[in-house]
């Protein structure tokens, strides 16, 4: 197919990558173990760890892992946020064969309990802070082997206990909870010393993660990311990236991970490229702290700084940003949603580095497209493809549309998933047979290649760069019984883009907004819960009794 995109890469941007260089990840982990091995790999809360010991620990957790007598290409899950615990798993997890699950910590116990059981994990790693979640549902899954985790395990022995002192006394952020079977990350760490990591030879078509995502059933699905997936994604990325960073004089790269790792824009953007890199990942455990956040970026020189619109627009209205040292910030990556010209105009004012809006989905491992790396102004694009990528506008019947006409934004690429797990009827519903990925969104491309999205061909919602699927938050309501009917709508907000909003029939007249809500917050994750609720006597259909939820949308009736 024809690239018009191609003539209009920076110099030096190749037009494809070479996913070879690298089996799997595993051989791209343990290259930096040892080219970096002095180095800092991750920073939390002040303590870091370097390469060497990155390697070490890994490899203590690894032979834990298979000493429990896994087979290989068992499924791990990890439920944590941006503790210097993550990255360890996730490599123990890879090179001891196995397959990363990645968990939002913030998930209710129905939640949690569908996507152990979906992906059968065996094992799960957790935080002490959500361990009440998982006792509600773990009798109920096939998980085995529970590895509880502080705030404090890698810390250190007097940081670590004043830590979890402040965390579990002080803050009370840690509720009871009775994991009798459980064994704790230190004791994973000790008996995992006295044993050996047995080398396993992964392969680029072995599964490295399970992301999952959301789908038109409602029911959430596990997008299955093969190692040459991720491989290939860290590698299209810095090289579409690599003219901003190009003929800097840094010792080492400092990357701020604001961004959960379980989100695989984290996950690859800074996690797997920084690896990759040799980089410091500075882990934010908690970004909507702005103070916190911003005395965090103030204690060290900061090169790179992915986030999502949101998150800009909070650090950039904030008093004190402006008096932080952006000297040496090189790239802001924006994603997960749409940046706002407002926020991205200011940004780029105070910090004279312009954010970078991409575009992608964790079916992509998911950076697709890119705005160039060299530009300081606003486009309202998601910009170009990345090496390595085609992107096609297609109608209905998956053919092509004129140039400049709207349609369905198809991917093909190395970094394309292999498919949902276990769903081979979900997978043939957004695969052609072309290998081009369907992504349910609607964009016109330009005669230079740049794609802009004019609308979504699904009804998902996208709340602060997190898919929110209509389908799934109305069948949690519908539980609730004084409820006949409900529909539930992306609104627009000035902080997250978007919130959710219910339109609910009653069943019972006796039904209140602050009893849904209630009902809501035990059974959805923050970022699902509505936002605001509207009763009515009947909800708009189609002749066949489906509801239309683009006509309840459309009218934008907040």
């Amino acid at each position: 197919m024809e690239k018009p995109w191609l003539k209009h890469y920076p110099p030096g941007v190749p037009a494809e990558i070479d996913i070879q260089q690298y089996p799997s990840l595993t051989h791209l982990m343990e290259e930096a173990f040892a080219k970096y091995a002095d180095r800092p790999s991750f920073k939390c809360m002040g303590k870091s760890i370097t390469y060497r010991e990155l390697d070490a620990l890994s490899r203590r957790v690894g032979a834990w892992l298979q000493s429990r007598g896994l087979e290989r290409g068992a499924t791990i899950a990890v439920m944590m946020p941006n503790v210097l615990q993550y990255p360890v798993c996730i490599a123990a997890i890879l090179r001891a064969g196995y397959v990363v699950v990645n968990v939002n910590p913030l998930y209710t116990p129905r939640e949690l309990e569908h996507q152990l059981k979906d992906s059968g994990a065996q094992a799960i790693f957790i935080l002490e802070n959500f361990a009440t979640t998982l006792e509600q549902v773990l009798d109920k899954t096939p998980v085995r082997h529970v590895v509880v985790a502080t705030m404090g395990d890698l810390m250190g022995a007097l940081k670590g206990t004043l830590v979890n002192f402040v965390v579990r006394k002080v803050k009370k952020m840690v509720p009871a909870y009775n994991l009798p079977r459980a064994v704790s990350f230190k004791q994973v760490l000790a008996e995992g010393g006295k044993r050996t990591l047995n080398p396993v030879a992964t392969t680029h078509n072995d599964v490295a993660f399970l992301q999952y995502t959301g789908g038109t059933t409602g029911v959430s699905k596990g997008a299955t990311l093969l190692h040459k997936n991720a491989i290939a994604n860290v590698l299209q990325v810095e090289a579409f990236l690599d003219p901003a960073m190009r003929g800097r004089n840094i010792a080492q790269l400092n990357i701020i991970c604001a961004l959960p790792m379980y989100h695989i824009f984290a996950l690859t953007v800074c996690g797997l490229m920084g690896i990759r890199l040799g980089a410091m990942n500075v882990l934010i455990p908690n970004p909507r702290d702005i103070p916190g956040f911003i005395k965090t970026l103030s204690e060290q020189k900061f090169h790179i700084l992915p986030a999502v619109n949101t998150l800009y627009n909070a650090l950039a209205n904030h008093p004190d940003f402006k008096n932080l040292d952006f000297s040496e910030l090189m790239i802001c990556n924006g994603g997960g949603m749409a940046v706002q010209r407002a926020v991205a105009e200011k940004w780029f004012a105070i910090t004279r580095v312009p954010i970078i809006e991409g575009y992608g989905l964790s079916e992509t491992s998911p950076v697709a497209t890119s705005n160039l790396p060299t530009a300081t102004e606003y486009s309202g694009t998601i910009g170009l493809p990345i090496p390595s990528t085609e992107i096609a506008i297609r109608d209905d019947d998956g053919n092509p549309v004129p140039m400049g006409q709207p349609g369905e934004i198809c991917i093909r690429g190395p970094q394309v998933m292999a498919g949902y797990w276990n769903r081979p009827d979900e997978t043939a519903k957004v695969m052609f047979a072309d290998g081009f990925f369907r992504s349910g969104d609607i964009g016109v491309m330009d005669e230079r290649g740049h794609t802009t999205i004019v609308d979504r061909k699904k009804d998902m919602i996208l709340v602060s760069g997190f898919n929110v699927y209509p389908n799934e938050v109305e069948g949690v309501v519908a539980m609730h019984p004084g409820v006949l009917e409900v529909a539930a709508v992306g609104i627009p907000d000035e902080h997250s883009g978007e919130v959710v909003k219910l339109f609910v029939v009653k069943k019972d007249p006796a039904l209140t907004e602050a009893q849904l809500m209630d009902f809501c917050r035990e059974q959805l994750t923050g970022y699902k819960r509505p936002k605001k609720i509207e009763f009515r006597t009947e909800l708009p259909k189609t002749n066949v009794g489906k509801i239309l939820r683009r006509e309840l949308r459309d009218k934008k009736v907040a």
